[in-house]
């Protein structure tokens, strides 16, 4: 299978993979094939700068970049090195699979992030261990609705959580949230939110200390109460609160959050 091949096989699965192509310099047209956890395939004329090129590669495949990158002929990347030396620039194009959205609690508020989240273009998953209320009838707009405990959920697919993702906690029954809140801690998602009062994310600190399941470096990564501060009261208005907060937590701006305020949430 030529390496064509394997990024169109790739790209229909919806598979994470990166295609580096050297654009100018020695070597032009030259592509390396970049995938997680997997040799890459293809060269760009210099296994040193294959190693680079790969690396670097990985890194922009999981922030969901693509651009140019400039390196020496053999991966030469300090101004230093790269002195006196003709200059490869390569093409890297990104292909991340949408970011996910674990919602937890089959309540209100969830249907209304649900569709927000869709229209920014995450892959959502509504969690409620009652049956009742999560079901597709009342979700349609999620792409799945699982009756389940946090932890299972978890210990299944937890792994596949990275720095694009976000988990919002959107339930006020500690049997629910706080295995939520651990299940959420245990993986490297880049954003953790949990719906509360001040009174219920201080009641819920407490359960989780007595459990023994926090420390200082997980309440930084906490956003509770969830949301930005924009006086949000409905579902939709608190919804775009949420995803507001989202995306400025991924994009590092400094926002006020409510987590970062006091006084009343709903004034």
């Amino acid at each position: 299978m030529t390496i064509f091949e394997q990024y169109a096989t790739l790209l229909r699965a919806a598979s994470p993979v990166a295609l580096a192509t050297v654009i100018d310099g020695p070597g032009i047209g030259a592509k390396l094939l970049v995938r997680p956890d997997h040799d890459p395939v293809g060269t760009l004329g210099d296994p040193e700068l294959d190693r680079v090129v790969a690396r670097d590669a990985l890194g922009e495949l999981e922030a969901a970049r693509s651009g140019v990158r400039n390196y020496g002929p053999a991966g030469q990347t300090t101004p230093e090195d790269l002195l006196d030396q003709p200059t490869v620039r390569i093409f890297i194009e990104s292909h991340a699979p949408p970011p996910q959205m674990w919602i937890f609690g089959a309540v209100d508020f969830t249907a209304a992030l649900a569709r927000v989240a869709k229209v920014l273009g995450y892959r959502v998953t509504v969690c409620d261990a009652r049956e009742v209320f999560a079901t597709r009838r009342r979700f349609p707009m999620a792409d799945e609705v699982r009756v389940s405990w946090p932890k299972p959920v978890f210990d299944d697919i937890g792994d596949e959580l990275g720095p694009r993702d976000a988990v919002c906690i959107l339930t006020h029954d500690p049997k629910f949230d706080v295995p939520a809140v651990q299940g959420a801690l245990s993986t490297r998602v880049g954003y953790i939110g949990v719906m509360g009062s001040r009174t219920t994310h201080d009641r819920r600190m407490e359960r989780l200390a007595e459990v023994g399941i926090i420390a200082p470096i997980d309440v930084d990564r906490l956003m509770s109460p969830i949301g930005l501060d924009i006086g949000a009261r409905t579902p939709e208005e608190t919804a775009v609160s949420i995803c507001a907060e989202i995306i400025a937590s991924r994009t590092g701006r400094s926002v006020p959050s409510l987590r970062d305020t006091t006084g009343d949430i709903h004034s």
